[in-house]
């Protein structure tokens, strides 16, 4: 497994999403991807506070073990946490911390990230309870999510105004050949302030998994099996399987090769269900896309 680097910290190039722990798969069935992802030589393990209201962190942390030194937990704070409240207020990011300690059964944390921006709380502040976090040794990087490229540039001026304190070493926004939403601006600062980007819903909530044509119905038990046969998106990936099928290759392998060809990308995280997902995932991002090939997948998705 090809590793990366978000900040002082190694990942790799294929990462796990943990928002179905807990949720849409059992404890044995989260067991069974976990053992998997190690496997496979996943050791970037992606969750937040939230996922599942906690349960998430939680069987992480249980199933983990005393693996726990061998991967890197990424998790997130600021969303409404019921019972334990939300925001990036420096009281509430030391709260819910300690809070995903213990879920996750560990000392430290190696990504902390902020999960959507907080207007009512000077960035500086935030920063500042994160700086603190890092400096006591209890977290390593720091990372925000759903940040825009004006939300990027103050949360680095912040720190610089700080020297020595921490900044955020990574973003987490939503990107894939159905959004390319940060093509606008935010992967240009990335690049400018040597930020990692880590793209979340890759597959496009499974659209681009092959599961949903154009015009057929999607498979029983499937997340989007009420309207994906009429998505509009749908053209687009019927154009897109039929690219990558007549290079040998699945859909699923073109939406993580694309994302892996992005210079600032460090780690493509996508959800799984089962330990086959898993496989199929990190299969997906060997296929090495030409120069010529990015060309004409963006013909084919970026509108005129």
């Amino acid at each position: 497994m090809q590793k990366r680097r978000i900040g002082s910290l190694e990942v790799s190039s294929v990462g796990v999403g943990c928002n179905n722990f807990g949720a849409r798969i059992d404890e044995v069935r989260t067991e069974e991807v976990i053992n998997a992802a190690f496997d496979e030589g996943i050791n970037f393990f992606d969750t937040a506070d939230t996922y599942a209201d906690g349960r998430s962190e939680e069987l992480l942390g249980r199933f983990l073990g005393d693996r726990r030194r061998q991967v890197i937990i990424a998790t997130k704070f600021g969303r409404d946490m019921p019972g334990q409240g939300s925001g990036a207020h420096p009281a509430y990011v030391r709260k819910a911390f300690e809070a995903s300690l213990r879920r996750l059964r560990t000392d430290y944390i190696d990504l902390y990230q902020q999960h959507i921006p907080d207007h009512d709380v000077p960035i500086a502040e935030t920063l500042g309870a994160l700086d603190e976090l890092v400096k006591a040794g209890k977290v390593r990087e720091i990372g925000c999510s759903n940040f825009s490229v004006q939300e990027l540039r103050d949360a680095e001026t912040a720190a610089e105004r700080q020297p020595g304190s921490a900044r955020f070493v990574s973003v987490q926004n939503e990107y894939s050949l159905l959004h390319r939403e940060p093509e606008k601006g935010v992967l240009a600062e990335c690049e400018k302030l040597g930020i990692a980007f880590i793209p979340y819903f890759p597959l496009a909530s499974g659209l681009l998994t092959g599961k949903y044509r154009k015009g057929q119905p999607a498979p029983e038990g499937t997340r989007l099996e009420e309207n994906a046969s009429t998505d509009p998106r749908l053209d687009i990936v019927e154009s897109l399987i039929e690219f990558a099928e007549s290079r040998g290759h699945s859909v699923l392998e073109l939406a993580f090769s694309w994302l892996a060809a992005r210079p600032t990308v460090a780690s493509v995280i996508a959800g799984a269900t089962k330990p086959e997902q898993i496989e199929a995932n990190v299969k997906a991002a060997e296929w090495q896309l030409t120069p010529e090939e990015m060309a004409e997948i963006d013909k084919i998705t970026v509108p005129k």
